[in-house]
């Protein structure tokens, strides 16, 4: 047994591993090597011949003792003989992934064969669209949700009122049946759902009249939601058991609310603030006014400057909106100024607007150059 590699190699372990490691090593090179996952592999099924042998040394504390004491051999002097050839490991043969790893925690693949137990209800969504001050200032809306619920006839069994119901003979009530198959590398045993009773683990020989055995009944019902203010498009509210109904006993699934949120004909958010455009005359920006801004709520009077100039920004605190999760902290409103210049002249304002200009050469106002002239200074 010389050309035998140190078993603790083969599962890819330290000596003094515990017995957590020794079977996650197992169960990932199981996984990696097995003859279903390799069909016509060589090298493979004499690696997974190879995982199995260390596998049944390793977790056996009395086998792994004397592994560590005498190596390969075995306490030959004890008379013990070694560990022998572990090639026939799960009956002989290869067995399939659920005998496997049921040897190593008792369950079927991936965790553990299902019962016949309790299955949680799926979640149900429902699209509420609301205007963008309902979303900013929070509301009520009242929706129709249609769910299944347990039905009212049999209570949720599927079966008349009254009459038996028996344990499905194929999977003895466990929802699941054992299917063997035998292949070049031996038997192979997978689980499924039940093919008699479809995984409910009873037989139902006289169905509910009103629900036709299915234990449920489709109901429609109105309700009220509470959305509250600072919701923003495109989240969504959660009502905790309010979803689908669970089977056997699972608890429902919950309600799931996408909440859209329709544009505004002046707002823009962003976050909690509120953007919007004010327009100003001419003359109002010059001289500077007072003008009524909108918000969510009653105007507010605002003393633009005296010299606004277009596409300037001015900020209102705690105009914006209520922040979701601490609704007495409010964003900002964040008005730019939309300077309108006149397009349509009279003559006599024409003239206005020239002397103006003379008269403003060399005071404080001062004019810009024109593209020609700027221009010409980088060329000199």
């Amino acid at each position: 047994m010389a050309n035998k590699r140190d078993y603790y190699e083969v599962l890819g372990l330290q000596k003094g591993a515990d017995e957590a490691a020794i079977k996650k090593a197992y169960r990932t090179l199981a996984k990696k090597y097995h003859p279903d996952v390799n069909p016509g592999d060589k090298t493979a099924e004499e690696k997974f011949k190879e995982v199995n042998e260390a596998y049944q040394v390793l977790s056996n504390p009395q086998k792994r003792a004397q592994y560590d004491q005498f190596g390969h051999d075995g306490p030959q002097a004890g008379g013990f003989g070694g560990f022998g050839d572990f090639s026939g490991f799960s009956g002989g043969g290869f067995g399939g992934f659920e005998d496997i790893f049921s040897s190593v925690f008792g369950g079927g693949f991936g965790g553990g064969a299902r019962q016949n137990g309790p299955i949680p209800g799926d979640d149900l969504r429902y699209d509420l669209t609301i205007s963008f001050e309902e979303a900013a200032l929070g509301c009520e809306k009242e929706i129709n949700l249609v769910r299944d619920e347990a039905c009212p006839t049999c209570n949720g069994s599927g079966a008349k009122p009254g009459s038996k119901v028996d344990t499905c003979p194929t999977c003895q009530g466990t929802g699941q049946e054992r299917v063997v198959t035998n292949t070049p590398f031996g038997r192979i045993q997978n689980v499924r759902t039940c093919s008699r009773c479809r995984g409910a683990g009873k037989i139902i020989t006289e169905p509910c009249p009103k629900c036709h055995g299915r234990g449920k009944v489709r109901v429609s019902k109105r309700r009220t939601v509470k959305v509250p203010a600072g919701i923003d498009n495109g989240q969504v509210l959660t009502i905790r058991g309010q979803g689908g109904l669970g089977e056997r006993g699972g608890q429902p699934g919950d309600l799931l609310i996408v909440v859209n949120v329709k544009p505004h004909k002046l707002f823009k958010r962003r976050d909690d603030d509120l953007y919007i455009e004010m327009p100003l005359t001419f003359t109002q920006a010059a001289l500077g006014a007072k003008l009524d801004v909108p918000t969510l709520g009653k105007p507010i009077q605002y003393d633009f400057p005296e010299g606004t100039q277009p596409g300037q920004v001015f900020r209102v605190r705690g105009q914006g909106i209520a922040h979701l999760r601490n609704p007495d902290t409010k964003g900002d409103l964040y008005v730019t100024a939309v300077v309108e210049i006149p397009k349509k002249l009279t003559k006599q304002q024409k003239e206005l607007l020239k002397q103006f200009d003379e008269s403003a050469n060399g005071s404080q106002y001062e004019k810009k150059k024109t593209f020609i002239d700027m221009v010409k200074d980088a060329f000199r």
